[in-house]
């Protein structure tokens, strides 16, 4: 299945999550999506809930199916709880990193900035979305890049920013200090169900 590259509002309606994190797109129609929509929410299945937890994360993050298998396979391999290490690799992609420091406003920009060459990890240019960021790395700018009109209005726009990232003004450059913890990421995320889902 391919990435999903549709509207950010129709699919959080649809799911009941808002994939954007900032809860826009449910403020005016909490429903799903289509004439009928207000009447149509229907119960589902254990399956379908557990379907419905993967999709929530892995549309959150623009990853494509075999992209999330393989984040979560990676996840069963370290230490710890499988679920919690899955949303941490998750968090530590580099187009999420930069969506975070706020050189984009959104996931799916911050991918387009990553893909387009104008972001440096530990001083060399990295344009692989999927790239995992290290505890102790450096995420900047190419110096030509630091005046994009989109990059000042993207951090003026940012309100707060992560306690896992230390930011640098003036040399517009963040360092990834640690892996977050389970409390500072999305409260709404169950991902046991996502663990159940796929082994079933």
């Amino acid at each position: 299945m391919a990435r999903y590259t549709g509207p950010a509002y129709k699919k959080s309606r649809r799911l009941g999550f808002s994939i954007l994190e900032s809860g826009k797109e449910l403020a005016k129609k909490p429903y799903i999506p289509g004439e009928h929509g207000q009447d149509r929410r229907k119960k589902l299945s254990n399956y379908g809930v557990q379907l419905q937890e993967k999709q929530k994360v892995r549309f959150m993050y623009g990853l494509n199916e075999k992209q999330f298998r393989k984040v979560f396979d990676n996840a069963g391999k370290m230490k710890g709880v499988h679920g919690e290490n899955l949303l941490k690799l998750l968090e530590s992609r580099l187009d999420n990193l930069v969506y975070r420091i706020g050189f984009a406003s959104t996931r799916k920009g911050a991918r387009q900035f990553v893909n387009h060459g104008h972001v440096t990890v530990n001083g060399k240019k990295v344009d692989i979305p999927s790239y995992t960021v290290k505890p102790g790395d450096v995420i900047g700018l190419r110096e030509r890049d630091k005046e994009l009109a989109i990059v000042k209005a993207s951090l003026e726009a940012l309100h707060n920013r992560v306690e896992y990232i230390s930011y640098d003004d003036k040399k517009m450059e963040a360092t990834y200090v640690r892996m977050p913890e389970r409390s500072e990421l999305n409260a709404d995320i169950n991902e046991s169900l996502i663990i159940e889902f796929y082994n079933r």
